[in-house]
C-alpha cells in the first residue's frame, strides 16, 4: 500500500442504525487501518439524528463523506415492512449515485451493503469492480446464497417446511425461524429479496463481518463454494467506546457501584419494541429473578417488532409512563431502567457487567462476543432468529427465552432464564465460552490473525485494479 496513491474505495451503506454502524466502522477501518482513500456514501435522517452525527465524528478527517436522506415516512403507508422502505430509499437514491459516482470515477472498487445490491450495475456501467459488506451472519450469508434453491423446492411458506433447513456447515435451522422478510411469499419484499440474492452472484467477492472461531462450518463451506463469488471473513467489526459517546452517562456511574459480573444488561437495540403485555412480562421477570439489571426501555408497540428502526416514535420516554405500576420503585435497590439509548459498547465492556438480554441484532451480538458476556437470545425481528439458533444451538454462548402458545415469554421463564446465566452451572459455562470468542475475536483482528489477513488480501486486490485503471 505504500508505494504510489492509496487505492480509492467508495464504500455505500443503507438507512437504519442496524446498518449504518456497521458500514461507517468499516469505512474509518480502510481509511485509519489500511491507509486507503475513502469516500462513504451513507444515507441518515434528514437531517442526522443525533446517534448518527456522534458514529460519524469517530470517523478519520480523511474520509470523504456523502450523505444521502432517507425517504420520509409519510412516502410510506402504515406497515410498510422496513425491508421495503430500505430498498426503495436506495433505488430512489440511484439517479444522484450515478452522477456521484461518474464524477468520482476512477476508482478501485465500489462496496455495498446488502441492501444498496442494485448499486452494482451503476458501478459496472464505470467499469468498476463491487463487493459487498454483509453485515450479518455467515449464516444468513449462506441462506441468501442458496435462496433460489429452496424458493425452488418448496411451495409453501417456509414456516411449514416438515424438515429443518440445513445450510451448508450450519447447524439446522426450522422454517419459521429463517429470516422473517421471507416468511411471507404474497409480500412484495419476497421478490425483492430473490432478485438481490441473483445480485450477489455480480459482486468481485462479499466480506462478512463475522470470524473463524465464531462460524467454523460456516466459514469453510462458503471458502469451498464454487457457486458464488469468494468470501472473506472480516470481523469482528464494532463501534469503539470512543464513540458511543457514553462518557459520563447516569448508567456508567450506577454501573461503577456494582459488584463485578452481577448485572444483567437488557436491551433490544435500535429498532426493537415489545407489546405492552410482553413488556409487563419483563418487567416482572426481572423482578422475579432478583437479579442486579440495567434496562434499556422503549416505549411499547402492539403491532411492530422493528417500530423504532428509523428513531423514535415518540418523544415521551418516560419509563414511569409504560412500564407496570410500582415497578421502578420496588426494584430501585437492584435495578436501573434509562430510556430509549444508552452507551452499549461502554456498558459490555463493563467489569460490573455479567450477561446480555438481546434481540440478537448482529451489531449487539458481536459487541456482547467482544466483551466476553455471555447472552440470552430473544429474538424480534429480521434475521434474529437464525442468530439465536446460531448463538445457542453452534456458537453455545447464549441461552433462549421459549415463548408459549400465545407468543409471550412469560415472567416465569424470564426470571428461569436470568437466574440460570447469572447464578447457574450452565450460565458459568456460557461465561467460559464467551471469554474464548472474545479472546479468538481478539486474535483474528490482530496482526497476522485470520480476519485480519483476509482483509488485506481484498486490500492486495483493490490495489492491483487501481493499477490498471
Amino acid at each position: 500500500m505504500e508505494h504510489g496513491n492509496p487505492p480509492h474505495v467508495v464504500v455505500l451503506g443503507s438507512p437504519g442504525m442496524g446498518h449504518f454502524i456497521p458500514i461507517v466502522v468499516f469505512a474509518g477501518g480502510l481509511s485509519r487501518d489500511l491507509a486507503l482513500s475513502v469516500t462513504l456514501i451513507a444515507h441518515t435522517g434528514d437531517p442526522p439524528s443525533a446517534a448518527e452525527q456522534s458514529l460519524l465524528r469517530s470517523l478519520p478527517d480523511a474520509v470523504d463523506l456523502v450523505l444521502f436522506p432517507q425517504l420520509p415516512a409519510e412516502d410510506f403507508t402504515a406497515g410498510t415492512k422496513i425491508e421495503d422502505r430500505v430498498f426503495r430509499t436506495v433505488m430512489s437514491s440511484l439517479p444522484r449515485l450515478r452522477s456521484l459516482l461518474g464524477n468520482l470515477a476512477p476508482f478501485a472498487a465500489l462496496v455495498v451493503d446488502p441492501f444498496c445490491l442494485d448499486a452494482i450495475p451503476v458501478a459496472a456501467e464505470l467499469g468498476v469492480a463491487s463487493y459487498v459488506f454483509f453485515t450479518s451472519s455467515c449464516m444468513s450469508l449462506s441462506l441468501a446464497f442458496h435462496l433460489h434453491q429452496l424458493d425452488a423446492s418448496f411451495q409453501g411458506e417456509f414456516r411449514d417446511l416438515p424438515e429443518p433447513v440445513r445450510l451448508p456447515g450450519c447447524v439446522s435451522v426450522h422454517g419459521k425461524d429463517l429470516m422473517e422478510p421471507i416468511q411471507d411469499r404474497g409480500n412484495p419484499v419476497y421478490a425483492t429479496f430473490l432478485r438481490i440474492a441473483e445480485r450477489f452472484l455480480e459482486a468481485e467477492g462479499v466480506l462478512v463481518n463475522s470470524f473463524e472461531a465464531l462460524e467454523p462450518g460456516a466459514i469453510k463451506a462458503l471458502r469451498e463454494g464454487s457457486s458464488h463469488p469468494p468470501v472473506y471473513p472480516v470481523g469482528p467489526l464494532i463501534r469503539a467506546g470512543s464513540s458511543d459517546s457514553g462518557e459520563g452517562h447516569e448508567c456508567l456511574r450506577w454501573l461503577d457501584e456494582q459488584p463485578v459480573g452481577s448485572v444483567v444488561y437488557v436491551s433490544f437495540g435500535s429498532g426493537g419494541a415489545l407489546t405492552r403485555a410482553q413488556l409487563y412480562e419483563l418487567a416482572m421477570g426481572l423482578e422475579a429473578s432478583r437479579q442486579r439489571f440495567l434496562w434499556v426501555a422503549n416505549r411499547p408497540h402492539e403491532h411492530d417488532a422493528s417500530a423504532t428502526f428509523f428513531g423514535a416514535e415518540s418523544d415521551d420516554d418516560d419509563p414511569g409512563s409504560f412500564l407496570p405500576e410500582g415497578f421502578l420503585e420496588r426494584t430501585k435497590a437492584l435495578g436501573l431502567v434509562v430510556p430509549r439509548w444508552a452507551p452499549q459498547v461502554a456498558v459490555l465492556g463493563h467489569a460490573a457487567t455479567g450477561g446480555f438480554v438481546t434481540h440478537c441484532g448482529w451489531n449487539s451480538t458481536l459487541e456482547g462476543l467482544v466483551h466476553g458476556v455471555p447472552l440470552i437470545a430473544w429474538p424480534l425481528y429480521a434475521e434474529q432468529k437464525m442468530n439465536a439458533v446460531l448463538l445457542a444451538e453452534d456458537a453455545k454462548v447464549a441461552l433462549r427465552v421459549e415463548a408459549d402458545e400465545d407468543g409471550l415469554a412469560r415472567r416465569e421463564e424470564i426470571a428461569r432464564a436470568i437466574g440460570c446465566l447469572m447464578e447457574g452451572e450452565e450460565g458459568k459455562r456460557l461465561q467460559r465460552r464467551a471469554r474464548e470468542l472474545r479472546d479468538a475475536a481478539a486474535r483474528a483482528m490482530e496482526e497476522g490473525g485470520s480476519s485480519c489477513m483476509a482483509m488485506l488480501d481484498v486490500a492486495e486486490k483493490w490495489k492491483r485494479q487501481r493499477n490498471t485503471q
